[in-house]
């Protein structure tokens, strides 16, 4: 006797119309098949780039003398009422459909609209060169998204540092603390790897705005199509050369997602540092209200959530990244159904990035910053190198210097003081040259930073360069 299924069979909705493949099947997949098979849940949002390519095509074809102009203006005319009626459709429109992707439900509504010249729009064209088309047509759009909200935060990162010039803080090494930098630099430590991220992302999009379509399913389009045309009429920078590679083609997926990575780990990095000097034990910085939450048990309580999901979405993304790298690393040439999941993957990792960036932006933008605790975290230790500094500005060889201020270093620990309340006698004994020296103003945390003049260093002037280039940039 057979035994009953343990999970009960679900019955797939049934298609309206034809398949875009069904003429060699005699009959419809299995339920467990169309669940596995059906795209539309994740592929719908490519709607207005699968429209907007029909309606390319249309006029290609149309161009070309493959369909009459009248034929040409009817399809380009039904795809806008298309367009219309997608652009009112709600998410319980959306269930309901039960088209197996996007590209059918276009060409069904297409059909219901145009009538039977709605089945010449896929001539010379296959689902694989569409789909990648449509695909890179949302990633160029997706990609001025990110950059606007990279650029953001860049701008909030400069607004804090236009403040914060004066304010001197510790700049840690190995978590210890280092040399005092001014917050303004610190903040720009952050904002100039950002700005490599926008250059990373500006040098995918050349690579992401490669037109494949008129590539057919894999060995190119038997009809004279206009494709420098279609790349024009699209947008696109240039024409694939190679239709094999061209329906192929996922490179651009996962160099998005590196820099799409990469600036997840920039985020986590500047979540880690906020994280830490909001905390009491720092209390460098004051998170706003707008960006913290608080504990269900603890009154007391302010958490830095955002910055907590911040570092944990990088973990997502890297992910995504990986998954793609080892999805695409086993393929062979042309199209292989295992392209479906590219997509899920960068609109995963887009969503996550545009969920983070504005809220990471917003904590900068309304934190504020303690400038006497900062400075307060400053001691004497840190300046040993300004100490090894005046040696060397004596004549003293660095090495020597560096010898004779750890001995320094090493007696204010043995005798519980600070570096700078050593008597005057110790330091002579080191090196005669402190002799005459005014330890006072060596001591100074503000000149030790408008020391580093050096170009990309903490000085105020070399501040204030960094802030008009990068200022330049946004």
């Amino acid at each position: 006797m057979a035994l009953p299924p343990l999970v009960p069979a679900q019955t797939a909705p049934a298609v309206p119309g034809a398949r875009m493949w069904g003429g060699r099947f005699s009959s419809g997949p299995a339920p467990e098949m169309d669940r596995l098979n059906r795209s539309l849940p994740v592929d719908r949002r490519l709607w207005r780039q699968d429209v907007a390519g029909s309606r390319a095509w249309a006029a290609a074809l149309g161009a070309a003398g493959v369909i009459d102009l009248t034929e040409a203006a009817d399809l380009r005319a039904g795809l806008d009422a298309v367009e219309k009626k997608l652009e009112g459709w709600t998410d319980a429109d959306w269930a309901a459909a039960a088209d197996e992707d996007i590209h059918t439900l276009v060409e069904r509504l297409l059909g219901e609209t145009a009538g039977p010249v709605a089945g010449k729009l896929h001539t010379g064209r296959s689902r694989n060169d569409q789909v990648a088309t449509d695909f890179r047509l949302w990633a160029l759009d997706a990609a001025k998204l990110l950059d606007a909200e990279l650029r953001d935060l860049q701008a909030a990162l400069v607004e804090q540092a236009h403040k914060h010039g004066d304010t001197v803080m510790p700049a840690y090494t190995h978590m210890q603390r280092a040399q005092p930098v001014s917050a303004a630099h610190w903040l720009m430590s952050h904002a100039w790897p950002l700005a490599r991220d926008r250059e990373r992302l500006a040098d995918a999009v050349d690579r992401v705005s490669v037109l494949p379509l008129g590539s057919g399913a894999i060995a190119g389009c038997p009809f004279p199509v206009d494709r420098v045309l279609l790349k024009e009429s699209l947008g696109f920078r240039a024409v694939s050369r190679n239709s094999v590679d061209a329906v192929a083609d996922r490179d651009w997926v996962a160099e998005l997602l590196f820099v799409m990575s990469m600036a997840g780990v920039h985020l986590s990095r500047l979540a880690e540092d906020l994280i830490l000097f909001a905390s009491s034990e720092f209390g460098f910085v004051r998170l706003s209200d707008q960006f913290s939450t608080g504990s269900s048990l603890m009154p007391q309580k302010r958490n830095p959530d955002a910055m907590e999901l911040a570092r944990g979405k990088a973990g997502r993304l890297i992910g995504e990244l990986t998954g793609m790298l080892a999805l695409l690393k086993g393929l062979p040439s042309g199209y292989n159904k295992d392209l479906q999941e590219d997509k899920s993957s960068l609109f995963a990792a887009f969503d996550a990035l545009s969920d983070v960036l504005p809220a990471v932006a917003g904590t900068v933008r309304t934190m504020e910053f303690d400038a006497a605790r900062c400075a307060g975290a400053v001691d004497s230790a840190m300046l040993a190198t300004d100490v090894a500094d005046f040696l060397v500005r004596r004549g003293v060889p660095f090495r020597e210097a560096h010898g004779a201020v750890g001995k320094l270093v090493r007696a204010a620990e043995g005798l519980g003081c600070p570096l700078s309340a050593l008597p005057r006698e110790l330091f002579v004994q080191v090196s005669g040259e402190f002799a005459d020296a005014d330890l006072d103003a060596m001591f100074d945390a503000k000149a030790s930073v408008q020391a580093r003049a050096a170009a990309g260093g903490t000085s105020s002037a070399s501040v204030q360069a960094q802030l008009a280039e990068l200022t330049a940039t946004l």
